[in-house]
């Protein structure tokens, strides 16, 4: 079978696909690892029967279709393909596979890391012992919280926040979830709420729910005043979700705290003793690259030896995915 790379910048296949990952994917396919596409144009498009995209990849519309007669599968390399995927793409029968549930693993780690760290107070009382260059009160550090018995509100039963939910299970620490799709929490490892609930119970609350119009503000001023004192909301989901103006002023409130790696910070922002911003680094970076690299390549096993994809694409429930 033919295949080949869709990045740009072309570059990026060098970040993601190791000389191992190369080697082991040519045992499956003919493919130019030279070779990478920066749009849906050319003999290779046309004779190849599986796309590997990235990041930077365009649009797989009629036109690019048009071009690429013999195509059969997409394989892409991160997790969203709203931005690839046309309704084209499946009303023609291509198979799509994204690896959103690898990119998950990465995202959810990060989140566990601040959850810990947030229920320690970690950054209140790192700064405080910098600027005073004194150590706090003993009695300081013991009201600091700690995990044990503290409540995690998880919203979005998504990729990352099943992955979270899972990552939670041995601390001692009791989930919420909510989640509108589901019914039932069964094995997720949380207690289904509604979101006003998750709101005033949890000591931490994370957003793992795609944007939709639907969930522009899903967290607003409303659902940030029923925040617990001293509660910290965490998102890596998309700035959309939340009402920024509404967390601001919360946070300089001295009210609750916010770690966010999603966001659109202004200058108060920036300077919120309360907030810690991080640059859209929870989801895959460095070798965890490799990981989504790695398990494209064994999606395009998968399709080499006629099996069924592993992370198969439902058109059905893409609109509803981030």
């Amino acid at each position: 079978m033919n295949a080949v790379f869709v990045f740009d910048p072309p570059s990026l296949v060098d970040r993601f696909f190791t000389p191992e990952l190369v080697s082991r994917l040519r045992r499956h396919v003919e493919i130019d690892p030279e070779l990478v596409l920066t749009a849906y144009e050319g003999p290779e498009l046309a004779r190849a029967e599986i796309l590997i995209t990235g990041w930077g990849a365009p649009m797989l519309d009629t036109r690019a279709l048009a071009a690429a007669p013999n195509l059969r599968y997409v394989v892409h390399t991160a997790g969203t393909v709203k931005w690839i995927a046309s309704p084209e793409v499946y009303a023609r029968g291509i198979q799509v596979s994204s690896q959103a549930a690898a990119n998950a693993v990465p995202v959810a780690e990060y989140t566990l890391a601040m959850i810990l760290l947030a229920n320690k107070r970690v950054w209140e009382l790192s700064r405080t012992y910098t600027e005073s260059r004194r150590a706090p009160s003993v009695e300081t550090i013991w009201d600091a919280g700690g995990n044990a018995g503290r409540t995690v509100g998880v919203i979005g039963a998504s990729a990352v926040g099943r992955k979270l939910l899972d990552l939670l299970r041995p601390f001692e620490l009791h989930a919420l979830l909510y989640d509108p799709t589901l019914a039932s929490a069964e094995g997720l490892n949380a207690e289904l709420v509604e979101l006003p609930e998750l709101m005033s119970r949890s000591d931490v609350v994370t957003i793992h729910a795609p944007e939709l119009p639907q969930t522009r503000h899903l967290v607003g001023a409303d659902e940030i005043a029923l925040m617990r004192p001293g509660a910290t909301l965490i998102n890596t989901a998309r700035p959309s979700l939340v009402d920024q103006d509404a967390l601001t002023k919360a946070v300089r409130g001295g009210r609750v705290h916010a770690v966010l790696d999603v966001a659109e910070p202004d200058e108060e922002l920036f300077a919120l003793p309360g907030v810690l911003l991080t640059p859209h680094v929870a989801g895959s970076v460095g070798t965890e690259l490799h990981r989504l690299a790695a398990n494209a390549v064994a999606e395009v096993a998968n399709i080499a030896a006629g099996l069924p994809l592993s992370y198969a694409v439902d058109p059905a429930t893409q609109h509803l995915k981030a």
